[in-house]
């Protein structure tokens, strides 16, 4: 993880639809203008990093994403990645292989991967565990690109592993090679409990929150975590579909004491 002397707030760029997808309207340009606008929003508010992900390719292909997809969201991710904060990418749904290729075609600095150890039930499916293939790839390349791992990931089941607490796959999840660990809420937006946070740390690897971050539980979360990942919260009217409103992006960087 990037070297901070504080708890780093990560902003989403939520791409419009790739290539691919059943919302693709045919106009990259207007695409890369979206994620441009919203990337330089977030960098004017005093965000510390950045994560591109494919978020309007709804519903998701488990496990993959189209090719021309891909190649759209390296070309956007390194527009991105060139206003100099650090980027990560994240391509839905478990596209890991995908984004590890898009992250080093455009200098990202990590992937948020989910099923990345563990397997667990989505709405696209089953998605399998793909830490051994992911690090096998990257050490191919020589890729210096760091894996962000969820850990019992939002919007899935995970009655296969009801038995473990979260504190054993976390660890587990260190154990097949993370670099960090991302714990969320259940659903997109929904506040990340305090001592799930505690209990991933166990781990020993830096842990990031992931969903629900909001001015009123910032500086509270950021007490236990390394990193905030906020999307909705940025967004008009905390809607993941809008715009990014740089008002709320000030209000929650200020929430911090910065």
């Amino acid at each position: 993880m990037f070297e901070l002397d504080r708890c780093a707030v990560i902003g989403m760029v939520h791409l419009h639809a790739l290539p691919g997808s059943p919302g693709w309207g045919g106009d990259l340009d207007a695409v890369l203008a979206q994620a441009l606008a919203d990337a330089s929003a977030l960098q004017g508010g005093g965000v510390d990093a950045l994560i591109v992900e494919n978020m309007g390719d709804v519903p998701y292909e488990r496990g993959r994403i189209d090719p021309a997809g891909l190649a759209a969201a390296a070309v956007v991710t390194r527009e991105v990645a060139a206003l100099g904060l650090p980027t990560g990418i994240q391509l839905l749904a478990g596209a890991n292989v995908e984004a590890l290729a898009a992250a080093v075609a455009a200098g990202a600095s990590f992937v948020r991967a989910e099923a990345f150890a563990y397997a667990h039930v989505a709405d696209e499916g089953w998605l399998e565990a793909s830490a051994a293939t992911l690090l096998r790839i990257r050490k191919n390349l020589g890729a210096e690109v760091e894996f962000w791992a969820d850990v019992q990931k939002k919007h899935a089941a995970h009655a296969v592993t009801g038995d473990l607490p979260l504190g054993d796959l976390a660890r587990g999840h260190a154990f097949c090679g993370a670099d960090a660990l991302v714990v969320t809420g259940r659903h997109t937006g929904e506040a990340t409990a305090l001592e799930d946070v505690r209990a991933a740390k166990v781990a020993g690897l830096p842990v990031v929150v992931g969903s629900g971050v909001t001015p009123g539980d910032a500086a509270t979360l950021a007490r236990e975590a390394d990193a905030l990942i906020v999307g909705s919260y940025f967004k008009r009217d905390g809607d993941w579909r809008e715009p990014v409103d740089p008002q709320r992006v000030s209000e929650l960087v200020a929430s911090l004491g910065r």
